[in-house]
């Protein structure tokens, strides 16, 4: 890219955690002679969310009729969109109950309380613009974020991770914890790229980078394995859609496991 890269961070509805990452990063500083920051208004209240960038960042699901039409603006304005994010991926924590209506979950978090937007169910942005890169995580790696922002900046492209967290759990020769400690853990599904910063201190993840891509990620056989564990089909649903309720194969592949069975 030549002269000043022109960069806006975009924030849809979250809990600012990938927000506030990004903010506490000293590298963003020895960013600012080469980049010019148009929109971050978690620094900067006025900043101008239609201003032509060269890469946008965008954090947070797609949750209310406003944000569609604001991603949509984004995806007009800028030359490279990467989603940020375990919100706007795959849709954040925010999806987990998808199958139920916006009424019924509305009500059991806000009771009778209004807002001045118009909700929708929570949506990976994905759904609405094309996205041509995602960081993933819940917040994202540091050195992800680095490395994506990089590669764009020399002319290059950020390749993809396509292996799960057993991989980096291996590697770093911690204990299994769903086979020596016969834990529920979405390690075997799950996208690599945090160095099994939760197996390592003894927890099961729970899968908040998502799914590993390109058809490989076998709900099947983790669902079977979990099931031989006792655990039953709600359960292991639950904990598998807590960062994948958006994708398509889940409970198919979940579901085939218990077809027969009566629990």
């Amino acid at each position: 890219m030549e002269g000043k890269v022109r960069i806006g961070f975009y924030a849809l509805t979250s809990c600012y955690g990938c927000q506030l990452q990004l903010a506490m990063m000293d590298e963003i500083l020895q960013l600012l002679p080469k980049a010019e920051i148009v929109c971050w208004f978690m620094l900067e209240r006025d900043s101008y969310e239609d201003e032509p960038v060269d890469i946008a960042f965008i954090e947070g699901s797609v949750s209310t009729e406003e944000e569609v039409e604001l991603v949509k603006r984004i995806r007009e304005n800028a030359k490279i969109v990467v989603a940020v994010g375990s919100c706007a991926v795959h849709g954040g924590v925010q999806s987990w109950e998808k199958d139920k209506s916006l009424e019924e979950l509305w009500k059991t978090v806000y009771g009778d309380g209004k807002v001045k937007f118009e909700p929708k169910m929570a949506e990976p942005v994905e759904n609405y613009i094309k996205v041509d890169h995602r960081i993933y995580g819940c917040p994202p790696e540091k050195k992800d974020f680095l490395y994506a922002l990089g590669t764009f900046l020399v002319g290059s492209w950020p390749e993809d991770i396509d292996y799960p967290v057993c991989v980096e759990c291996r590697l770093k020769g911690h204990p299994c914890i769903l086979i020596e400690k016969g834990e529920p853990c979405l390690g075997p599904i799950t996208r690599a790229g945090c160095d099994a910063r939760c197996p390592g201190f003894g927890v099961a993840c729970i899968g908040c980078r998502g799914a590993i891509g390109y058809d490989v990620a076998w709900f099947d056989s983790l669902a079977r394995t979990f099931k031989e564990k006792g655990i039953s089909k709600e359960d292991i649903l639950q904990r598998m859609k807590m960062f994948n309720a958006h994708n398509p194969k889940l409970e198919e592949m979940v579901e085939k496991i218990f077809q027969g069975v009566e629990e």
